[in-house]
């Protein structure tokens, strides 16, 4: 199903003049009204009216989360404050916390972009909605809240947490959709397990997962364990939240970008040079129809590619494939680049593990030391010790050969990995402390 066949089919020359008319009048906009853009534009001695092509955006300067952070916490915003009817922000784990406001209008068109992502990823009106993603700053639960009210979807707000109540839930509501980040769906599949209930026994036929990389692998463990089809979605809270993009459950080959309100780039990220379709770097976003909080070449720090090539479903819009890591996740390890993502997709083709994995990071006699820890079932841990430092043994040669990093290798028991309730913590970095 496509939920906007006008928007969603568009052909790419009437996209790109649709896109350059509210190019044009988004900057304009946010340059009268946010005295950060028009200090930027002055600064590169550009105006908005000198932006007369898409290609002409290369030569607007970039905006950064630390732009963000400085003008803490509404100075970002294009319109006055009893305009904003809605206010996100996120978790300010590495600073301040980066503030987002909606205007009526603006919450309109998120639910309507989250109504065509739930759309692409197959579901229809009439499903019911389990909503496991957090409700409240955090711009996920609300989100899919919200689109899938738009497409006519009953949903269950249970949001993160109480895992066992919410398996019983989905034994008696009977939820056809899930939605929740890729970690959390395989807690409740483990809780589920532990509780005699199978997947198979209940009645998803997709979910829609996303707010952390995640990798093909993992894909196929959820799909195995969940008995559902599982799709990207992707979003970020600074662009407007989740639905910037996500999957088509037909083709499951990137994430359609909905391009008649974002203007996908990629650079690279130490250039900032712009990149071709194809090339891997780092996704820059510029948002067209916004009107509280538009963002300007903002840098997301994930890092993918894009792609023009035509799709199965129908849809003309341009594909971004699966992020593999972001910038600032990357770990530097003797000087070979390692993300989190690369070392999941080598644990994943490894049978006798689990999909619950920590990167710790050391510094030993000035060295840095990369250590896996990841789970093994109940039955294997209470093995053979000579069993358990064969597959260690194993995982640092699939390790070594496909990233070219040494690492150690830990075994750990079942469950002793903190679970999470959101994104995943992957990786504990103890050279920054």
């Amino acid at each position: 199903m496509i939920y906007d066949i006008r928007h969603e089919t568009m052909p790419r020359e009437d996209l790109e003049s649709l896109q350059l008319r509210r190019l044009q009048a988004s900057l304009e906009r946010a340059y009268a009204m946010v005295p950060f853009y028009r200090k930027r534009f002055q600064e590169a001695g550009i105006t908005p009216g000198q932006i007369r092509s898409l290609a002409d955006l290369k030569n607007v300067p970039f905006t950064t989360k630390q732009d963000l952070r400085d003008n803490y916490p509404f100075g970002m915003f294009a319109v006055p404050m009893d305009m904003v009817v809605r206010i996100h922000a996120s978790s300010g784990t590495t600073g301040k916390p980066t503030v987002v406001g909606y205007t009526a209008r603006d919450i309109e068109m998120w639910a309507e972009l989250m109504a065509r992502s739930l759309a692409a990823g197959g579901a229809n009106r009439g499903d019911i909605v389990h909503n496991a993603y957090g409700y409240g700053l955090f711009t996920g639960g609300l989100g899919a809240h919200y689109g899938a009210e738009k497409l006519g979807a009953s949903v269950i707000p249970v949001s993160g947490g109480n895992t066992k109540r919410q398996v019983l839930i989905m034994k008696d509501f009977k939820p056809t959709i899930l939605t929740c980040t890729p970690s959390y769906a395989l807690h409740l599949a483990e809780a589920a397990e532990e509780m005699g209930v199978s997947f198979a026994d209940l009645h998803f036929k997709a979910g829609i997962f996303g707010a952390e990389p995640w990798s093909e692998n993992m894909r196929e463990e959820i799909e195995r364990k969940l008995h559902l089809s599982a799709v990207d979605i992707y979003g970020l809270s600074e662009v407007i939240g989740p639905g910037v993009s996500v999957e088509c459950h037909q083709a499951k080959k990137g994430l359609h970008v909905f391009e008649d309100h974002f203007i996908p780039e990629i650079i690279d990220p130490n250039t900032g040079k712009s990149l071709p379709y194809g090339e891997t770097g780092e996704l820059v976003f510029t948002s067209i129809t916004k009107e509280a909080f538009p963002v300007i070449r903002y840098r997301t720090r994930d890092i993918t590619s894009l792609n023009c090539e035509p799709c199965i479903c129908g849809r003309t819009l341009v594909r971004m494939n699966k992020v593999s890591g972001r910038t600032d996740d990357m770990l530097i390890i003797r000087g070979v680049n390692v993300f989190p993502s690369q070392i999941e997709s080598v644990l994943m083709e490894i049978h006798e593990v689990e999909p619950h994995y920590q990167l710790v990071v050391d510094r030993e006699d000035n060295l840095d030391v990369l250590t896996v820890k990841v789970e093994v079932g109940e039955k294997l841990f209470s093995d053979k010790v000579k069993k358990l430092q064969e597959i260690e043994r194993r995982i640092q040669k699939h390790i070594k050969d496909y990233l070219g990093v040494s690492a150690k290798v830990k075994l750990v028991e079942p469950k002793s990995i903190q679970r999470s309730e959101g994104k995943a913590v992957r990786v504990i970095d103890n050279r920054k402390i």
